[in-house]
């Protein structure tokens, strides 16, 4: 009968499957349209889970290509509930549920049990809601949390948990041994040494055998266990024999129950929260059909009704006890014959055992009592209330045997797919799985060791309460992932599970961390900050490369998305501006310096968006690719790329899409084409017209010039591939990557643009390796009023309250005689001439339409005083800033009639000659810099 039961309560609470059942599920569901064009199936949508073979849907490839599609072996079968139920029924059901009992008495008795359970209840609803919101595979608890919360929390409980689990061996090991020695060998606590570590050793080679002897021993104690519980409840109800009535049994009795509803503190373990904290390890078992997930047939169904049900089953089971034990067993009897009362009389004597003719007083009034139900806290009080002592003592070892190696076998697997996330380092030796079912043998013997440590401790009530500090931190972080998946709305928050509540799951995060202070609060700031320490590990230092598709993840989206939407109704203010940039970087690694430079004042500060303008109709989305690049680099942007049929045609799409709401771009940042005058006139008129159009869009623009040749603009072609992820050579080195030094920055304010121009060497110089060079800053004046124009713009930098080292001021350079390097201008500039004033016989205008792209006499002498003030001004930046770090000019603006050729001259001899990277600047003519507070 009992056989037939365990195998009907098996076959209904872990939801086995047929032979027949299993097979229906390797059947390939093909579609209509082709013999390999699959059907919707469950298995396609599960690939994100780690470190197994997974049903791949047929690729666009595939079903183009014909190939075959292979399928993953059915899982194993196992049983959540039994396991939870042994796991539950531990240690301190059979050794210190009693003894509770007469501490706390039967009211507060079961308040301690209702309150452990509320607890474990709340937890085991999240736990079955995160268990049918997708397949579950190993790992267990840690699987479900760090797939909810991400790698920082997940893998920080990980740890703790699995520690938790190799304590929980000893505590039960340590529990057997008290109850299994005889003869004292060495001492009361050698020898519980002595036997521990002889048991956990047979418990350690029974894991090596593998999970089926592992389940076969488990079926074994379960049998025990159930035949123990008959036995005492069967003899509650046989008349107690006198001996038994010396030693406090005397059946069920009003008076002795009315006895025992209230409390009798006792002792230094005398009080209610350290009562709870002893008894709470005995409902700690709960996620231990989680914690096997990988070896569930259907995880999603067995573990909320396994769980559940065995939370009921135990219950019920603790209720039974507490009642049972104080409506039957005085709290102090003296074990002796004499004490039998041979007259009716009860004068002088105390308790409820008076009425029944027993007279414990003397053993009372000394406290010399030895037997009773608070005087006990070995086997005998349930032994003595039993029909038979000797299948309660066989039940103690079946609690807590199966208990202990239950822990045995969970610690190890949930340790072993921590070691294979990879999350922390030097731990992977342990993710390591041996034989068929992938056993963890190392991560088995390093439980084993922890374990044995624990055990010579030696102490029950001194590891117990350690132990619910681990189990109650767990159990917070479960509710919590349970209810920050529910209030974060994510559309793939969807569990099966129904009978969960978002408010449940945060009482029971709340009632965890309540009661970890309230324990032992000591424990509990160690467990919560050894935590902090491994968030901010894996947070800061770590970073783990995984997308889990957690509950932060969606909780960010929310938030940013949030915010964003919020800015759209804040109205832009001077004090708020940053410059957002859209940086031309093309393939960002093409291009270190742009990338550098601008993530030097736009990380943490402000929005930067990397464009590739792809000129070919070849489009292969590298997005991925540049981002790893980008991250790895630790530069804070966003990247984009466009399709267009010109550089200028791309640009200008991306300044009009680029961007959501008020993170929008305001600056576009292009590197200088040095290589101009070996560039086609078309390729020319595109990168001038293009800064046109910059400022059309009402764009600040910035143009970075470097003098090492890493400032190539053409966008070519390039194939995605040529990218090597793990190249060292992709990461170059850049002057922006180097400490700026006590050199200066040397900005040449020459036409006021709103302050851009002084904003950008203020934000480089907040950055740390930049903090130590000085900003200098030169400006037009006359020769008459030089101190009057100096001590003029060090006032205005003063209410600007950004700290400049000196102020230069230069004479005007239009009235400067022709400047030395003109020649080198004129020689530039020639292959781009007409010379029409040369040729006879030929109109200006049949010249410009054969050439238009080419300059003029006219245009050339209407704008040679501008030529010669841009040559000027380089003479006057070589001189004075020729060992700088830095050089910032203010970029001229483009007239709409003057030649492209004529312009990207000026550019280029604005900024030629100089050892150090320049950067023309230009606002657009809005004020970025405010001295008002309003």
């Amino acid at each position: 009968m009992v056989s037939l039961f365990i195998n009907f309560f098996f076959l209904f609470f872990t939801g086995t499957k047929s032979e027949s059942g299993q097979k229906d599920m390797e059947l390939r569901k093909t579609s209509i349209y082709n013999t390999i064009d699959m059907a919707p199936q469950l298995e396609y949508y599960a690939n994100t889970l780690p470190h197994q073979e997974i049903k791949i849907r047929p690729s666009l490839d595939v079903l183009r290509k014909t190939f075959e599609v292979r399928f993953p072996p059915v899982e194993k079968t196992s049983h959540c509930c039994m396991r939870c139920m042994l796991n539950i029924w531990g240690v301190i059901l059979f050794l210190r549920l009693t003894w509770i009992t007469s501490q706390a008495g039967i009211v507060l008795g079961l308040v301690i049990i209702a309150l452990a359970v509320s607890v474990t209840t709340t937890t085991a609803l999240s736990i079955s809601a995160i268990a049918t919101n997708g397949r579950v595979k190993s790992g267990g608890t840690y699987f479900m949390i760090s797939r909810t919360l991400g790698p920082e929390l997940g893998a920080s409980i990980g740890l703790i948990f699995s520690l938790a689990n190799a304590l929980a061996v000893a505590l039960h090991t340590v529990g057997f041994s008290e109850v299994s020695r005889g003869t004292i060998m060495v001492d009361s606590l050698n020898d519980v040494r002595i036997i521990g570590v002889v048991t956990v050793t047979i418990l350690l080679f029974i894991t090596f055998g593998g999970m089926d002897w592992e389940a076969k021993a488990q079926i074994f104690f379960f049998i025990v266990l159930m035949a123990s519980f008959a036995d005492y409840l069967v003899g509650t109800l046989i008349p107690p024999t006198l001996q038994k009535k010396s030693q406090g049994f005397f059946g069920y009795d009003r008076d002795i129950f009315i006895e025992n509803l209230t409390p009798s503190w006792r002792g230094p373990d005398g009080n209610f929260f350290r009562q709870f904290a002893i008894f709470f390890p005995a409902c700690t078992g709960i996620l231990s059909g989680a914690n096997i997930s990988g070896d569930l047939k259907d995880p999603s169904t067995a573990i909320p009704k396994g769980t559940l049900m065995a939370i009921f089953c135990t219950t019920l089971s603790y209720v039974v006890i507490v009642i049972t034990s104080g409506a039957s067993t005085v709290r102090d009897a003296s074990g002796n014959m004499t004490d039998l009362m041979t007259e009716n009389s009860t004068s002088g004597c105390l308790g409820p055992a008076c009425k029944l003719g027993w007279n414990f007083t003397t053993c009372v009034q000394s406290q010399a009592c030895s037997q009773g139900l608070a005087n006990y806290s070995q086997v005998l009080v349930m032994g003595l209330i039993s029909g038979s002592y000797y299948l309660i003592v066989a039940g103690v070892f079946a609690a807590t045997l199966s208990s202990a190696l239950g822990f045995l076998v969970s610690a190890p697997k949930i340790f072993q797919c921590l070691c294979k996330d990879n999350v922390y380092p030097y731990i992977s030796f342990f993710g390591k799985g041996y034989g068929k079912n992938n056993e963890p043998l190392r991560g088995y013997i390093l439980t084993y060791l922890i374990a044995v440590a624990i055990i010579l401790v030696a102490q029950l009530n001194i590891i117990a309460p350690i132990i619910s500090n681990f189990f109650l931190c767990s159990y917070c972080l479960i509710n919590l992932s349970c209810f920050h998946a529910s209030i974060v709305n994510s559309p793939g928050w969807r569990p099966a599970f129904k009978y969960y509540n978002k408010w449940t799951a945060l009482y029971g995060a709340m009632a965890s961390f309540a009661l970890m202070f309230a324990f032992t609060w000591w424990a509990a700031l160690g467990t919560w900050f050894a935590i902090s320490l491994l968030f901010i590990y894996i947070t800061y230092l770590k970073k783990p490369n995984v997308n889990w598709g957690s509950s932060i993840q969606a909780s960010s989206y929310n938030m940013a998305l949030s915010f964003s939407v919020s800015l759209t109704d804040v109205k832009d203010h001077v004090k708020n501006f940053r410059p957002q940039c859209l940086v031309m970087t093309g393939p960002p690694q093409q291009r270190p310096a742009l990338v550098d430079f601008v993530g030097c004042f736009t990380k943490q500060v402000s929005l930067m968006i990397c464009g590739n303008i792809m000129v070919s109709f070849f489009f292969q989305d590298s997005t991925d690719q540049y981002v790893k690049w980008l991250n790895k680099r630790k530069v804070r942007s966003f990247y984009t790329q466009f399709t267009a049929n010109t550089l200028r045609d791309g640009v200008r799409y991306l300044m009009q899409a680029s961007g959501l709401g008020k993170l929008k771009p305001n600056t576009l940042v292009i590197g200088f084409k040095s290589n101009w005058m070996e560039s086609s006139p078309t390729s020319i008129d595109d990168y001038v017209h293009t800064i046109y159009d910059t400022f059309d869009a009402n764009y600040c623009l910035c143009i970075l010039r470097m003098m090492d040749g890493l400032d190539i603009n053409d966008h070519a072609d390039f194939k995605a591939n040529d990218i090597s992820e793990n190249s060292k050579s992709d990461q170059v080195k850049t002057v922006f990557k180097n400490a700026g030094g006590t050199k200066t920055i040397d900005v040449y304010w020459i036409a006021d643009d709103g302050g851009l121009i002084l904003l950008v060497p203020y934000l480089l110089t907040r950055r740390k390796r930049w903090r130590s060079c000085k900003i200098r800053v030169f400006v037009l004046g006359d020769e008459e009023n030089m101190m009057e124009s100096r001590d003029a713009m060090m006032a205005l930098l003063k209410r600007f309250r950004i700290n400049v080292t000196d102020v230069v001021v230069m004479t005007d350079t239009e009235r400067s005689p022709q400047p030395k390097n003109m020649n080198r201008f004129l020689e530039n500039v020639a292959p781009y001439r007409l010379y029409d004033e040369q040729q006879e016989d030929v109109s200006v205008q049949e010249l410009k339409k054969k050439e238009p792209w080419k300059i003029s006499d006219k245009q050339f002498e209407a704008f040679r005083l501008k030529s010669e003030r841009k040559v000027r001004l380089n003479e006057i930046i070589r001189r004075n800033s020729q060992n700088t770090t830095l050089v910032l000019v203010s970029l001229p603006v483009p007239h709409g009639d003057c030649p492209s050729a004529l312009y990207i001259a000026w550019l280029d001899t604005l900024t030629c000659g100089l050892h150090c990277p320049a950067v023309l600047v230009r606002g657009n003519q809005e004020n970025v810099l405010t001295f008002y507070c309003q």
